[in-house]
């Protein structure tokens, strides 16, 4: 029986006679709750009051001694004989009914082997008086025990038959049986009536304590659901942000004081917003419940502990102790997901279902004190999962310097790079094949740490995209080429690399348009140069961002087509005015098979009417085979090294239009 049932009950009982009206489930409970107490007072009853019954053998030796051998043996066998038996129910846990049933027996019996023993005495007048005692039975019937009211009753109505029968047989004045037959009924209606208001009371305060023990069940339960709500994400089920970091204390705790080694996983549903935005807000809901219901499956049998870490972030902690474990688990991790096989046909990267990228960290010696390091590290473990193309599962490894801690010391060094001037650009011609001129030059960022030495562009950019650094890297970029090269018409066309991270910031377009009335530069002077890849996710706000920049007269290039997934996909949304092809391709037309693979991605660029560009241009065979292909621009050490601005403007004082800027630098 639930709570909510049972309290009705016990409120609709709580004023009704016992037993006669109560339902039977009740009734049962009431049994059931009462048993124990009620075996205890009858056994403590039954004890003191055959005691007492013995005790009154010295009554009969000085009331009665002519017969006092008799009742004195009469109150012995007894004695013997309901006090054993009394005692082996006990010990054989009978119900407190069938014990109170041996005590109303064995309280009649008592009574009726003193009056039997005794009425034969000679000292009538004695026994006259003695008969008053016979009450005491009665009330013992009635109040000295804790009988249930119809066994109370009819143990004290056999007693009062008893005195009424003896009355009849003893010789005795009118009078004299008139007062001891009011006396014993009154005594039998008086103690009744009290046996019948105890039992009710007995019953009320049953209902009562039952009535505040469900109240405050209640209360623990509604306590315990209002703290697993605040603990609990309410769209999946898994365990919210504040719960996560709970546990984590915990994990962390028993990993400082117990030694046990835990591993953290971050675990992100890939492109969810472009899910989100074409299938519906309710679809994604869905979505993030099966996905968090499949997470679940999985780190139970591992003893782990899920919850909701972001939007569409899950983490996951598990009592891990190796790395082979910690990859085994995540690659497990990232398969639950792939296997529900949810459908995601918008997504460009050749998959047409939900997965998620999972990054893993293990709790080391090193993290002592530092408990936020451990998901800086799976969170940086994610982020080159991302890189490395979605749908994977990376472990952070330490001695990696993209997931390390010289990562860190790089996010660093992007906070203070514009303030100390440790940022720096420099610029790499770019040749019209037909004419042989710098048609124009790319501008490529440089970074030095505080001691002068250089941090590869491969180290510093993907850091400073995951940070957000890069979003004031790239507009001081725009404003320092503006002024480098453009104000003063040092060169006609400058391309600058745009990260995916700038294109789809708030007001990146805004930025550039203000930087451009700020500096006079038009923005048919800029080309942004796109790198094909997985994290251009083809959203509105991108394909708005990229129409406004055209809108300003900035040129937008493709950036190393043929490296990402994307590339046609692009090729047929946006008007791109040149594509550049990767340096990887030209470096691998030393085989026919590369060679006609080229052919196919300049002709497949061709015919949708874009200029070609190729990068990697090193030598006079590359040169030749450019010629050969009809590539429009190319771009490497064959046609110029990249150089400072200074450089540039030196050339353009001697040479306007650069022509052999090669041969120069």
């Amino acid at each position: 029986m639930n709570d909510q049932r049972l309290s009705a009950i016990v409120e609709t009982t709580l004023l009704r006679t016992p037993r006669a009206t109560l339902p039977k489930s009740l009734r049962g409970l009431y049994q059931s709750e009462s048993d124990k107490p009620r075996r205890m007072i009858a056994r403590q009853g039954i004890w003191l009051a055959f005691v007492m019954y013995l005790l009154f053998s010295l009554t009969d030796i000085y009331l009665t001694p002519d017969i006092a051998h008799y009742s004195i043996a009469a109150r012995f066998s007894v004695g013997l004989i309901a006090l054993p038996f009394f005692e082996y129910q006990y010990h054989r846990n009978v119900s407190s009914d069938v014990l109170d049933l041996t005590c109303a027996v064995g309280l009649v019996a008592s009574y009726l082997a003193w009056l039997i023993t005794s009425i034969s005495t000679e000292y009538t007048l004695n026994f006259s008086y003695y008969m008053f005692y016979g009450a005491i039975f009665m009330m013992a019937a009635n109040l000295f025990f804790s009988f249930h009211f119809v066994l109370s009753v009819i143990s004290s109505s056999a007693i009062l038959v008893s005195v009424l029968t003896a009355l009849y047989i003893l010789p005795g004045s009118e009078a004299y049986q008139v007062t001891l037959a009011t006396f014993y009924l009154s005594c039998f209606a008086f103690t009744t009536y009290v046996n019948w208001k105890l039992n009710k009371e007995r019953f009320s305060v049953f209902l009562n304590a039952m009535k505040a023990r469900i109240r405050q069940t209640e209360a623990v339960q509604r306590g315990e659901a209002l703290l697993k709500l605040s603990r609990t994400d309410a769209l999946t089920g898994v365990a919210n942000r504040r719960a996560v970091d709970e546990k984590l204390r915990d994990f962390w705790d028993d990993w400082q004081m117990l030694g046990m080694s835990f591993s953290a996983m971050l675990v992100d549903v890939d492109f969810f917003k472009k899910f989100n935005d074409f299938y519906g807000h309710q679809e994604g809901d869905h979505c993030l419940r099966l996905v968090a219901d499949a997470l679940s499956e999985t780190i139970n049998k591992h003893h782990g502990f899920i919850g909701r870490y972001g939007g569409e972030e899950f983490i996951i902690l598990a009592p891990i102790t190796t790395e082979d474990e910690v990859a085994e688990l995540a690659e497990g991790i990232r398969l639950a997901v792939e296997d529900l096989r949810i459908a995601h046909e918008q997504r460009r990267d050749g998959t047409s279902f939900v997965t998620v990228s999972v990054g893993a960290a293990l709790v080391r010696p090193r993290n002592d004190g530092k408990l936020e390091r451990i998901i800086h590290e799976a969170d940086r473990a994610l982020y080159t999962a991302k890189a490395s193309g979605r749908n994977c599962s990376r472990v952070f490894d330490p001695n990696d310097p993209f997931t390390s801690d010289e990562s860190e010391n790089v996010a660093a060094l992007l906070r203070m790079a514009t303030r100390e001037k440790l940022v720096s650009l420099v610029y790499q011609p770019i040749q019209h094949i037909a004419s042989g001129e710098t048609e124009a030059v790319e501008a490529l960022m440089r970074l030095r740490m505080l001691d002068g030495t250089l941090v590869l562009p491969s180290q510093f950019i993907p850091v400073a995209e995951r940070t957000g650094a890069i979003l004031d890297l790239g507009l001081w970029a725009i404003r320092t080429v503006c002024q480098d090269l453009l104000m003063d018409g040092h060169v006609s066309l400058v391309s600058v690399n745009v990260s995916p991270i700038q294109l789809k910031a708030p007001g990146f377009a805004a930025s550039v348009a203000a930087i451009l009335s700020e500096t006079g530069v038009s923005g048919s002077k800029l080309a942004f140069e796109i790198t094909e890849g997985l994290d251009m996710e083809m959203h509105s706000d991108v394909l708005r961002c990229i129409a406004d920049l055209k809108r300003l007269g900035i040129r937008i290039w493709l950036d190393d087509f043929g490296t990402g997934f994307a590339g046609l996909s692009w090729l047929r949304l946006i008007d791109f005015d040149t594509v550049k092809i990767d340096r990887s391709f030209l470096h691998d037309c030393d085989t026919t098979r590369g060679k006609a693979m080229l052919r196919d991605i300049v002709g497949l660029v061709r015919n949708r009417g874009h200029s070609v560009l190729i990068e990697g241009v090193e030598t006079d065979e590359h040169v030749a085979l450019v010629r050969e292909l009809e590539i429009d621009k190319v771009q490497g050490f064959h046609v110029g090294r990249p150089v400072a601005a200074k450089q540039f403007q030196s050339a353009y004082a001697v040479n306007p239009h650069l022509h052999g800027y090669r041969k120069s630098a």
